[in-house]
């Protein structure tokens, strides 16, 4: 007979005993390494697994107890992500130098803009004598094409001319109602 093991819960890497933090002493450990977080913060970090954490259930709601070794991995990640100089705590130094100088006190110097260099003359005359019989063979297809045009319109009017026709042909043998068209027919029999 095989066991298997229960897909939905995870299965427990680290024993009980090393979740020792809670979540006041793991603010204290962050606030002591210079990443001060609330308590809100790492309750997140805990239910989104970024800390190994134990959720306990109490009286006054779920409570989590975190491993130290965890707390100290996840700080060293933000030291290692975030560089120190644009913290929260510590101010960017400001461009003085830039700001010191006024534009309208100086006379604006135009600076050229780069020339744009033309475009190389087609001189190998293979290139051109190719695209030259590309145009003139572009060139006598629009004229088939008009032609074809000009022929297809003429059909299409001759149709319409022809259908009109016809039209006029049948409108008083299709006028008649069908049973005027059965007496007709019985009339057509009497001696």
């Amino acid at each position: 007979m095989t066991t298997r093991r229960d897909p939905s819960r995870p299965v427990a890497t680290t024993p009980d005993s090393e979740f020792t933090l809670t979540i006041d002493e793991a603010a204290a450990r962050y606030e002591h390494a210079g990443h001060p977080r609330t308590s809100r913060s790492i309750q997140r970090y805990c239910a989104k697994g970024h800390l190994d954490c134990r959720r306990i259930e109490t009286s006054f709601g779920d409570k989590y107890l975190i491993t130290p070794a965890s707390v100290a991995k996840h700080i060293a990640y933000i030291e290692e992500v975030r560089p120190t100089t644009t913290g929260r705590d510590r101010p960017r130094q400001a461009a003085t130098d830039v700001a010191a100088i006024k534009s309208h006190d100086q006379p604006r110097q135009e600076v050229p803009t780069s020339l744009d260099p033309s475009r190389p003359v087609a001189t190998d005359t293979r290139y051109v004598e190719c695209l030259e019989g590309e145009n003139e063979f572009l060139r006598s297809q629009v004229t088939v094409k008009d032609d074809q045009i000009k022929d297809l319109t003429e059909r299409a009017r001759e149709t319409n001319h022809l259908i009109a026709g016809l039209q006029k042909m049948l409108t008083p043998l299709l006028g008649h109602p069908a049973g005027s068209h059965s007496d007709a027919v019985d009339h057509s029999d009497a001696p």
